[in-house]
């Protein structure tokens, strides 16, 4: 018959059923397997076949009724799949977008990286030469305080070595910064700047010409040094050309003595002359 093959099962259906019945196959109304049963049996006697007894009516078309429910149960799960494998793919191709997005970013900050790196890298070579540089600077500055402090008239001997032996200490100290070595220098240096612009009187035992002798000693900045004993009857003054302590005419007494007391804030501040004799040799 025109519409007509055979499919698995032994039954014969039309084509032309396939749009509209084959839904109905899946929950059969009541009426539809006699309906079934009359389409088998004229199916049969079109094509000469003996004609099919009820049992076995019944069971093909139970079986034609359970391939097509399991064949659309199938298909039904293939579209749930489907739509399944659908959303994870969405899912995963934005997840690749925002991957390549942030990708892009991480590449981004690695080349700011680099080139910071590369900016640290050349300046911690160019800190590593001037932190070499400070150092032979320390060295040559210190050098120079050492020359100046014993070429310096030989006032405050203690407190001046004390602070220069402290001072050797910390530039040889491996763990402080060059910047805090160069502080600790200047601050040395500016003690003994301020010598310079300060006026003061202290005791001091001095050898005078081979005899020792307890003096008041009269410092005037780092100009000259004046000295007189405690009763006032000896004065004198370093000779900074010779090296030495010296003794001066009584004639300087006057002189000396007032300007160890205006030192003192005993008296008033006034003119007084002194031998300041040769300050070089």
């Amino acid at each position: 018959m025109p519409g007509v093959e055979r499919r698995e099962g032994g039954f014969l259906y039309d084509r032309r059923l396939r749009g509209t019945a084959g839904n109905l196959l899946t929950r059969p109304p009541p009426l539809l397997l006699p309906l079934l049963a009359a389409l088998l049996l004229g199916a049969s006697a079109a094509w000469g076949q003996s004609p099919l007894s009820p049992d076995q009516l019944k069971e093909t078309v139970k079986g034609t009724l359970e391939i097509r429910q399991d064949t659309q149960n199938k298909q039904d799960g293939w579209e749930r799949e489907k739509a399944e494998l659908e959303a994870r793919y969405r899912s995963a191709r934005a997840h690749l977008e925002a991957l390549r997005r942030q990708q892009t970013a991480l590449a981004d900050k690695d080349r700011a990286a680099d080139r910071e790196i590369g900016g640290l890298r050349r300046r911690l070579a160019e800190s590593e030469r001037l932190e070499a540089g400070v150092e032979d600077l320390l060295g040559r500055m210190m050098a120079d305080l050492e020359a100046w402090v014993r070429q310096d008239l030989p006032f405050l001997p203690e407190e001046r070595e004390a602070r220069l032996a402290s001072l050797r200490e910390t530039l040889a100290h491996p763990g402080l910064a060059p910047a805090e070595k160069l502080r600790r220098l200047f601050e040395a240096l500016q003690v003994e700047c301020e010598y310079g612009n300060t006026v003061e009187v202290y005791q001091q035992g001095i050898e005078v010409e081979g005899e020792p002798v307890f003096a008041e000693v009269l410092r005037l900045g780092t100009l000259s040094l004046f000295w007189q004993t405690p009763d006032g009857k000896r004065v004198g003054e370093f000779d900074r050309a010779k090296g030495q302590w010296l003794e001066l005419p009584s004639g300087h007494r006057y002189g000396i003595r007032t300007a160890v007391e205006i030192a003192r804030k005993r008296r008033p501040v006034e003119l007084v002359t002194l031998p300041l004799g040769r300050i070089s040799p």
